[in-house]
């Protein structure tokens, strides 16, 4: 068995010899129940590997993806005209022209 801690396996419940007394458990009932516990045993360890297989498939998956980021839109850049314009106007009546025209230059 796979799972840490388990000590029996099915096939060690079914090779459990009892011995037997003079007032024992009937051992047809016995083996009965240890038929339904190895039958269980099993199935566990069935959904056990079917778990660990998938878990195995999801961790591969996980690392085959590359981490997407989340840009923020990027907005056109724009030269807004109508602003250099007013600002060069402003620059003029502030400054004079003969320190735009130096600018220019």
């Amino acid at each position: 068995m796979s799972v840490k801690g388990v000590r029996l396996s099915g096939k060690d419940i079914l090779e459990k010899d009892f011995k037997t007394g003079m007032r024992g458990y009937n051992q047809e009932e016995v083996d009965e129940f240890l038929d339904i516990i190895i039958q269980d045993y099993d199935l566990f360890q069935q959904e056990i590997n079917r778990l660990q297989q998938e878990l195995d498939k999801l961790k591969k998956n996980n690392d085959h993806e590359q981490p997407t980021r989340v840009r923020a839109p990027q907005q056109p850049t724009q030269v807004n005209y109508d602003i250099l314009k007013r600002l060069s106007n402003l620059e003029k009546a502030v400054f004079g022209k003969k320190f735009v025209d130096s600018a220019e230059n």
